[in-house]
This record gives C-alpha cells, structure tokens and sequence, in this order.
C-alpha cells in the first residue's frame, strides 16, 4: 500500500481508501462480512475511510467505530459527514444555508458521529452536500471555525455535488476546507479542468469518490442487470443511463491492455492525477478488498494509455435521479 499527504492536513493516508456506503445499507449488505471486509483492509495497509451519518443513520459509522476499536494500536483516518437538515440531495442554490446546515444541527450530529465511532474528534468531517452561493455566510466561518478550535474535528471538508467539481473552489478559497471529496474517474474526468489546478494551488487535499462509476466501470452491467427497487442503484442505472454505460463500457473494453482488468485500469486511472489524496472504493467482499489494494503498488497508467483515455470522457449534467 502507498500512501499520500491529504493536502495540508498533514495526515499520510492510504491512496486506497475505504468507503462505507454500501454497508450501510445496499441490496447485500451484511454486517458480519462488512466489519470482516473492513478489518482485512487495515490488515493491509489502508487506513482511511469514508463513512456519512445518512449511511444507514449512522449504521457505518458505527460498523467504522467498531473497527477503530478493535485497532487501537494503528493510527486509522475516519471521515463522515453531516446529513442536510432539508434532507435534499443535491445542494441548489434555492436553499438558504439556514435551512441545510444551522449550527445546532451541524453540532448535533457532530457529536452523534464521534458516538459512534467512538472517538473524541473526527479525523475529518464533511458537508455531504454544498453549494458555493453560501460561502460568504457568518455561519458558515463561525461553524467550522468552533469545530476545529474545541477540537470536535481535526479537518473540514465539502463532499461536492455530482457532476459539479466547480462547485466548491470559492468555499476553498476562505481557507476553512482542508479537503474535498468529488467523483473522478475514466468517465468523469471534469475535476481536472478547474477543481484539481485550484487544489494544488491551496493545498487541498482531493478525495476521489465513485472511481468505478457505481460499477459502471467494473465491466460486468450488462443492458440486462437489474438491482432491488430498495437499492439506491436500481435509480441511478435506469434503463437510459444504463444503456449508455454499458455502451461506453464496451468500447473501453477495447483499450483494455492485455492482462489488465476494468476496475484495475479505472483505479489505476485515479491513482494517475498527482492532486489526489486517495480515492474512495466500496468494498463488501474479501476478494473485492484483495483486488481493489493490490492496485495501489501497481502505481498510474502508463503515459500513452491515459492520453487514449482521455477520448473517454463523458460530461453530464444532474438529473433528478442522479443523486
């Protein structure tokens, strides 16, 4: 496992990171395997993970807390977020700030997170949602300013709208965000235009999330695939967008070096921009955690192979399904 410098932060984390998401409440999820699936990563060398309180109410939260305790020895990274008080995602401009993150809630569930990981601070707490119209509120600075000074948390981050890297980068400039968390992959490769040249300029640490594009880029959907109406999947890939992926999976299918998997050149891909701290891989299964860290001491793409990537990218725009 290789790791990075999470921007200016200072802390060394894995540049495979853990994310709880599915564990806190998709189609298969099981406790017993997941808290198995997250103790197999420590035991090989990945040390930050990426949880939410509206992962399950707090159920991966928990199910990280119970990790942690049973590594006291390890210096493990835990990152979570607070839910919006409107319960909308994503963050519109049409929202006052008041009506999503009011101090009171952000310092409720504050304190809920450290319950259930069972730590006196948060390694790093996120906004789960955000808009930029809101950065010059009073609440805002006073919020994350009491946060970091009564030690609730060592660092703030903004976990950034889907298919909105821009959206972020003026909140970056107030010096309260230590990081941001941003879908980046083969498809999604927008956050290098604006979002990544700003980061490196502040010294941002860059959280990449959905590397495999919620499986679209783990090359096994077919036109076919179906998942439980409970499961947030079965909205995301509606018959249209799925359709779309799997064509688009197919012809990177044809690029694909010899020997090489989907999820390993989708990685590797992330692992290639030198702004990314780590990115974020759901991983239930004890072959997927094998697999997925292994990527890690591979290291980037070759040169050549990530300039044919780049005819790959695909820009879209939020829909109502889409979060």
């Amino acid at each position: 496992m290789k790791y990075r410098k999470l921007g200016r932060t200072g802390f060394d984390v894995s540049d495979i990171a853990h994310g709880l998401w599915g564990m806190g409440g998709w189609s298969g999820s099981e406790d017993r395997e997941s808290l198995q699936a997250l103790q197999l990563a420590v035991d090989l060398g990945c040390n930050f993970f990426d949880s939410a309180w509206a992962y399950g109410d707090g159920k991966s939260d928990s199910l990280l807390g119970q990790t942690i305790a049973k590594n006291k020895g390890k210096r493990l990274y835990s990152a979570s977020k607070i839910p919006p008080k409107n319960g909308q995602w994503p963050a519109l401009p049409k929202y006052k700030y008041q009506d999503v993150f009011p101090a009171d809630h952000v310092f409720k569930y504050a304190d809920l997170i450290r319950k259930q990981l069972g730590t006196d601070s948060i390694d790093v707490l996120q906004f789960h949602v955000w808009d930029d119209s809101w950065t010059n509120e009073p609440d805002f600075h006073k919020t994350v300013e009491k946060l970091k000074k009564d030690g609730t948390i060592r660092a703030f981050g903004l976990s950034l709208n889907r298919w909105e890297p821009w959206n972020g980068i003026k909140a970056m400039r107030t010096g309260l965000v230590d990081a941001v968390q941003v879908i980046y992959n083969i498809f999604d490769q927008a956050p290098e235009d604006e979002l990544f040249p700003a980061c490196q300029e502040l010294n941002v640490g860059v959280i990449a999330r959905v590397p495999l594009d919620e499986g679209g880029l783990g090359g096994k959907l077919t036109k076919d695939t179906k998942f439980p109406k409970s499961d947030w999947r079965s909205g995301y890939f509606n018959p249209e967008n799925l359709a779309n992926t799997v064509e688009r999976a197919d012809k990177l299918k044809k690029v694909l070096p010899a020997g090489m998997s989907m999820p390993e050149m989708a990685l590797r891909f992330v692992l290639s921009h030198p702004a990314v701290s780590t990115q974020i891989v759901g991983m239930r299964k004890l072959d997927h955690v094998r697999e997925n860290i292994s990527f890690s001491d591979k290291g980037p793409l070759s040169a050549d192979l990530l300039q044919e990537l780049k005819a790959h990218r695909w820009d879209r725009k939020p829909a109502p399904w889409s979060d």
